[in-house]
């Protein structure tokens, strides 16, 4: 049996329905849209990513600035609604086994316990707290500052705030600390990256700078080994590094070359240093990576690794939308790189879109709001009137 390749029988059906009459319910207009559909499917190289993201676009819906966030606060207290309410047995489990530090809220004033395992990581949480005292009922309540959540959904379901989870977690999500104060300490931040409205002021600048026709038409990453999960993007760098400029930096555990994957450590590069380049490799670190939203302020365009850690504004985000999506494994980098980099026009569209997200929507008083909004509604979920503990102490 003769097989007719399917181009040809394009051709004879573009023909046939040439002109303006109708024919069996098809017009000319009808034979271009299939051409169209045609030389899109099987003549573009890069159709696959044209539909995923056209697709993304179509179905998303930008969120309102009340209700950015709601779907995240809505999933992370759904089990205490189903559930009859936090109760004080579960909060006291949570503070007896020291899952996070200790608060109070009595008559608009803040208490905590004495020891603070991370005294930069509470202050910064303090200064979002102790604005909003005067909104606040009696509570009190557990937050965690350590780098990995604390609640796994397998166990027990203490009402715990972290600033990070993964899906298997059951902890609340607060805004981060360093969004005021803390954060990695590095060489360009020897107190702690910290003080987020101070990097708005900084990146805003430099994004001008160093607008999109100017910036290099490359890949970057800059940072620590905290995860053999990055690097296949150092080697790949090391293999086409006019693909890429990836390269490892010290961190505290640095001993020798080998935690560099067998070459020297690279310089740290500061924020405003990383708008220079079009697209920007972000990775988890021991969970969510506090360099992610400075990225986006660049108006560069993010390659988000991975999916796993989490901050409570991730999931009003859409992949294809905001960002471009990598596998954890990274078998798909090079080939996304490629994309981009054939298609200007559509990356810059979406770097455009994801610094417009952060721009509108992470402001100072969106955190500010979070933050009220998460601790009113575990007040109302609270089963318990708390006593003033008299080993804690007054903050502020």
């Amino acid at each position: 049996m003769m097989i007719i390749n399917p181009f040809y029988l394009l051709i004879i059906l573009s023909l046939t329905l040439h002109g303006d009459s109708i024919n069996g319910g098809f017009t000319e207009d009808h034979a271009n849209h299939e051409k169209e559909k045609y030389n899109k499917k099987y003549n573009d190289p890069w159709s696959t990513y044209k539909l995923l993201i056209e697709d993304a676009v179509k179905n998303y819906k930008p969120c309102h600035v009340e209700d950015c966030y709601l779907l995240q606060r809505r999933s992370d207290f759904r089990y205490w609604v189903n559930n009859g309410g936090i109760k004080e047995s579960d909060f006291l489990h949570a503070r007896d086994y020291k899952l996070g530090t200790h608060y109070q809220i009595i008559n608009h004033t803040l208490y905590r316990q004495e020891k603070c395992t991370f005294p930069a990581r509470c202050e910064g949480n303090e200064y979002f707290i102790s604005k909003l005292l005067s909104q606040l009922p009696d509570m009190e309540f557990i937050v965690n500052t350590f780098d990995w959540s604390k609640v796994p959904k397998h166990g027990r379901n203490s009402p715990v705030f972290s600033f990070s989870k993964s899906n298997t977690d059951r902890d609340i999500l607060y805004p981060a600390w360093t969004f005021w104060k803390g954060g990695p300490a590095i060489t360009t931040y020897p107190t702690g990256i910290g003080r987020w409205d101070l990097h708005i002021e900084k990146l805003n600048k430099a994004e001008k700078e160093f607008p999109w026709e100017k910036k290099e038409d490359i890949g970057f990453f800059r940072g620590s080994r905290t995860s053999s999960e990055r690097d296949p993007l150092i080697l790949l760098s090391r293999e086409l590094p006019s693909l890429i400029d990836a390269a490892y930096t010290k961190n505290q555990a640095w001993r020798s070359e080998k935690d560099t994957l067998n070459q020297p450590p690279a310089i740290e590069v500061s924020f405003e240093e990383h708008c220079k380049y079009k697209y920007l490799f972000n990775f988890r670190g021991v969970a969510a990576s506090f360099r992610y939203k400075h990225l986006f302020l660049c108006k560069s365009l993010v390659f988000h690794v991975g999916d796993d850690w989490v901050e409570f504004f991730y999931g009003a985000m859409e992949p294809w939308v905001h960002f471009i999506p990598v596998s954890t494994n990274l078998a798909d980098a090079r080939d996304l790189l490629d994309f981009v980099k054939e298609n200007d026009d559509i990356a810059q569209e979406i770097a455009e879109r994801g610094y417009l997200f952060i721009k509108e929507h992470l402001r100072m008083a969106d955190i500010q709001s979070y933050w009220l909004k998460i601790l009113k509604r575990y007040s109302n979920l609270m089963k318990w009137a708390p006593k003033m503990n008299e080993t804690l102490n007054r903050i502020g």
